[in-house]
């Protein structure tokens, strides 16, 4: 334990999702050690990101506009909808370069152990992007986990009689990886998803 105001730093950088204890400690020395116009800039990139980066109204992607780019731009697919967790998760698509559509941000995955259920994603506003029936598929790109899988159960369930295409993101086991390290959830759609071996 520090004193003060150190360790005031490192309790909050500490709260910082993915920085343990130690890591903490080793950012808040670094920063003590830094020039003070180096400090400065973090901080006031900070603060500037808090003020100007808002979410976009129409599929709450992070934006500094009323609306992101993607939902800005005329060259994307109207027709084709991928839904997913996180606005990370938008930049991990995006970088692939094989999805020309839009996006849709549910700020999460149901969780029944940490309290989050559908009330408390964006799926109600899902819906709402659905109903002009401008849509024709919608692509669940939820994670590959116990949460994500109860999203995606949720959702194509609600979306299915509504006449939609909706399809997932295939899935199974990375290259490279041993079977016996796979978890239950990847294994079981690497059994499901299985193609042709002449394929």
């Amino acid at each position: 334990m520090y004193e003060g105001v150190v360790q005031d730093l490192i309790d909050e950088l500490g709260r910082l999702p993915g920085v343990g204890p130690k890591s903490a400690q080793r950012i808040a020395f670094h920063l003590l050690q830094a020039e003070p116009t180096d400090v400065r800039r973090l901080a006031d990139v900070l603060l500037e990101v808090k003020a100007k980066v808002k979410f976009c109204s129409t599929c709450f992607n992070v934006s500094e506009d009323e609306q992101c780019r993607i939902c800005r731009d005329p060259r994307r697919d109207p027709t084709v909808l991928c839904v997913v967790e996180e606005y990370k998760d938008v930049v991990a698509i995006e970088r692939t370069r094989e999805f020309r559509g839009r996006y849709h941000v549910l700020g999460g995955a149901i969780s029944p152990i940490d309290g989050i259920g559908p009330d408390q994603l964006r799926i109600r506003e899902l819906m709402v992007r659905l109903s002009d029936g401008t849509i024709e598929e919608v692509i669940l790109a939820t994670d590959p986990n116990l949460e994500g899988e109860a999203t995606a159960t949720y959702l194509t369930r609600m979306l299915k009689p509504i006449g939609l295409r909706v399809t997932r993101l295939a899935s199974g086991l990375p290259v490279g990886g041993d079977l016996e390290y796979a978890d239950e959830v990847t294994l079981g759609r690497a059994f499901a998803g299985r193609r042709s071996a002449d394929d």
